[in-house]
């Protein structure tokens, strides 16, 4: 089957038996924080792939998808997020330029005043109608496609 590349064995911890593994996309996930009044959160990355991004990270083997989303937002921007919705998936092999990730996006509202953490250069609250040029990975694409979904009508 396409994708499944052998890796390394490992061994049953119950049995000894050899266990194939397989090279799988990373699990990641983004989130679209609308302060109201005040636009969204993007964070302007301080390490490659550089630019403006969705605040968001890796998944933590043992974590769900709203608890990994609800943690990045705390741990880049410092804020509170409620109404927590997911929006949508993207998968695209080359969304990331590290690897291949598979990004499930969140939308959720944030209270409070957002604070860069240190892995970031900057962060900014920006209008819909008004986002920087330079985004980092697939994250153009994903703001064009909530701005024009209902979900940010409700927002």
């Amino acid at each position: 089957m396409k994708g499944e590349k052998a890796g390394s064995s490992l061994n049953c911890p119950k049995c000894g038996s050899p266990v194939k593994t397989y090279r799988n996309p990373f699990l990641t996930v983004d989130i679209i924080i609308m302060v109201p009044g005040r636009g969204i959160v993007l964070i302007e990355r301080k390490n490659p792939p550089f630019g403006w991004a969705l605040p968001g990270g890796f998944v933590d083997y043992g974590e769900s998808l709203e608890s990994a989303a609800l943690r990045e937002a705390k741990e880049e921007t410092g804020l509170e997020v409620e109404a927590l919705k997911q929006f949508r998936a993207y998968s695209r092999p080359d969304r990331d330029p590290r690897h291949h990730t598979v990004s499930v996006v969140f939308a959720g509202i944030g209270r409070g005043e957002p604070k860069a953490a240190d892995d970031a250069r900057n962060i900014g609250l920006f209008p819909l109608d008004d986002i920087p040029d330079r985004l980092a990975f697939d994250h153009g694409e994903i703001i064009s496609d909530y701005r024009a979904s209902s979900l940010s009508q409700s927002r």
